[in-house]
């Protein structure tokens, strides 16, 4: 079990949804906040909201695509707010277009902000973890990293790439007998706003997820060293209809309405900097 309690804990992409959320719950667990993300006026004001509740918070403007600027500002953290005991990388961004409609630097970003930043402020941040044999590590990933849909090659590319990144990052540090745990989360849609338009075929079984559900279940996990988080349970199901052969797969994929999923998606005008799916 993990006491979140006067612990330090950075997110990124804390400024708006399920990151302003996981701040929130995490506060009211009595965790010392380091909140990270490209909107600074977002920052100043969830900062001002924690102050005034009496909470222990410090911000940082990053821009997550930037590998140079993470390490600045990851080098100001830690001399500044001392070495972080969990991290959670919440941050995210999606297009939703085809893939002959996405511009390069559409590509571009969302690898350098759903993958390759978990790669710099990990590798940031876990030194100190090994050096003092804890930490907790926390990839929010998506359901979209366990089964691809139309309109988000690139995004379901970058979540396999997440999902892939925890897996073998856990066994790396098993290997080292490491006490530091690692947690991925694969949440289906949900409602923040950067997935508004999508659309679900049963929602008894694929619901669009509420943020607030998704916030505490992922400080539940922490708390309980879970390693794995999927929302809702059905998404479990993705892992044995690979079994099928593939015309199958891709038939129940389009029976649930996974397939059809984006055809409405209008998502947020100026792109949301956290994480929604």
């Amino acid at each position: 079990m993990t006491d979140i309690n006067k612990k330090r804990v950075l997110v990124t992409g804390a400024a708006h949804g399920i990151g302003r959320l996981l701040a929130t719950n995490l506060a009211n667990a009595g965790a010392e906040l380091i909140l990270w993300d490209i909107d600074s006026a977002g920052l100043s004001q969830v900062r001002a909201d924690f102050i005034g509740g009496g909470h222990k918070v410090d911000v940082y403007t990053c821009d997550l695509s930037s590998r140079e600027e993470i390490a600045a500002v990851a080098e100001r953290t830690l001399s500044e707010s001392g070495p972080i005991d969990i991290l959670i990388n919440n941050a995210g961004v999606v297009a939703g277009k085809n893939l002959l409609e996405l511009s390069d630097r559409d590509i571009e970003q969302t690898f350098e902000v759903n993958v390759l930043a978990l790669f710099w402020t990990v590798r940031a941040f876990l030194p100190s973890m090994l050096e003092r044999g804890s930490g907790h590590l926390v990839t929010v990933a998506s359901a979209a990293g366990l089964a691809g849909t139309a309109r988000l090659t690139d995004y379901c590319s970058s979540k396999f790439a997440a999902v892939g990144f925890d897996e073998a990052l856990r066994l790396e540090l098993k290997t080292l007998n490491s006490r530091v745990i690692t947690t991925v989360v694969c949440p289906f849609y949900t409602a923040t706003g950067m997935f508004d338009g999508v659309e679900t075929r049963f929602s008894w079984l694929l619901p669009i997820l509420k943020p607030e559900l998704v916030a505490k279940r992922i400080v539940r996990a922490i708390q309980r060293d879970r390693r794995r988080v999927v929302m809702p349970w059905f998404v479990y199901a993705s892992w044995p209809a690979r079994l099928l052969p593939v015309s199958w797969f891709d038939a129940l994929m389009s029976f649930f309405g996974v397939s059809h999923s984006m055809i409405e998606f209008r998502g947020r005008a100026g792109e949301a900097s956290e994480n929604a799916t």
